[in-house]
């Protein structure tokens, strides 16, 4: 019997399993295998920058980054492009470039330096779960084979597409879905990195928003866009526009793609009984920017906090901790009409009047 058992292992599952892990016996499920020997450190789909509000939510956390996640350049600006005007501003925002893959193996592994108070099963998929007696069983498929384990709590990290969520919840309304497609590419012979994290607006291929992100050598390029067959043109026309904008565009080096989910004022889900959610599975995401690591931090620091005291009544102790997020949610979701609206954004690109980022 466990405590808490945490589906998930990026940085709303680490950070929670090592917070509570401290007071309370702890497994944590992570689907990605155990890295091979030498091997990079597998990513999801992700630009890679940690902005102000993760930054924040990690020194409050009372961590540093170490030399070997973080990646040049550092980024002090975003170039926000109308793709149907032309017209552009750049904007102060100072980012941290990150390797996403490092970053999120940095975050786990401080979660399985807390000791016995902590296990990781790796290479692990959730099956079935089943609430009985006020405790939580589920079925899990490892490396080793079949394994039913049963917790107190189980908490759902496992992202967009959460298991858990659909599992314990399954009324529970999801929020738009999207597929975030992103290439890595090669800098052409001669071309210089750019300086800045590049955000452009196309109505004619997304509701949403295509990005550029220099990243070492290389430069990503992505978009989120509805699914469908209308997906892959999309993200060509945001690329094409992209290198149209002086973006260097050099020689695919990888292509990959994901699902994410746009949450509305009704799709946020704190969890109940003995589950909870956190992260991407509860709706903490931004639905401006789609930045998804500072929520993750904050809100798995929450869960464990409202865990601290005892396993008992954290559910009540959750929704008070999280209160001042669902408020930023609130805030961010009146922020859409200007960025997303094509007449509001070219107003605001025009006069200067408040970032978009």
């Amino acid at each position: 019997m466990w405590d808490l058992i945490v589906v998930g292992g990026g940085p709303a599952g680490a950070t929670l399993a090592r917070l509570a892990g401290q007071r309370h016996r702890v497994l944590l499920l992570e689907q990605r295998p155990p890295a091979r020997p030498g091997g990079a450190a597998t990513a999801k789909v992700c630009g890679g920058l940690l902005a102000p509000d993760a930054q924040r939510a990690l020194a409050t956390l009372g961590l540093g980054l170490p030399g070997e996640v973080v990646c040049g350049p550092q980024l002090f600006a975003v170039r926000a492009i109308d793709a149907a005007t032309g017209a552009e501003r750049h904007y102060q925002r100072a980012y941290l470039n990150v390797d996403r893959g490092r970053f999120d193996a940095w975050l786990l592994g401080l979660a399985e330096a807390v000791g016995p108070g902590v296990t990781v099963w790796r290479g692990c998929r959730l099956r079935r779960l089943k609430v009985e007696d006020g405790e939580v069983l589920l079925d899990v498929e490892c490396l080793g084979g079949l394994s039913v384990v049963r917790t107190r709590v189980l908490a759902g990290a496992d992202g967009a597409l959460s298991r858990v969520r659909r599992l314990a919840f399954p009324e529970a309304p999801d929020g738009d879905l999207y597929v975030a497609i992103q290439e890595r590419l090669g800098l052409p012979a001669g071309a210089a990195q750019q300086a800045s994290f590049t955000a452009l607006f196309d109505a004619a291929a997304t509701d949403f928003y295509g990005w550029a992100i220099p990243k070492g050598d290389e430069v990503l390029v992505g978009a989120a866009l509805r699914p469908g067959a209308a997906a892959p043109p999309g993200f060509d026309r945001i690329k094409a526009a992209l290198g149209a904008c002086g973006v260097p565009l050099g020689p695919v080096r990888a292509r990959e793609g994901a699902l994410l989910r746009r949450p509305g004022p009704d799709d946020l889900v704190l969890g109940g009984g003995p589950v909870a959610l956190v992260g991407e599975a509860a709706g903490f995401i931004s639905p401006t920017s789609a930045e998804g690591i500072s929520w993750a931090l904050r809100s798995g620091a929450a869960l464990a906090d409202a865990l601290a005291p005892g396993l008992e009544g954290w559910e009540a102790r959750y929704r008070a901790a999280t209160a001042p997020m669902r408020r930023r949610l609130l805030a961010k979701r009146l922020k859409l009409p200007v960025m997303f609206r094509p007449w509001l954004r070219r107003l605001a690109l025009r006069s200067g009047a408040g970032a978009l980022f």
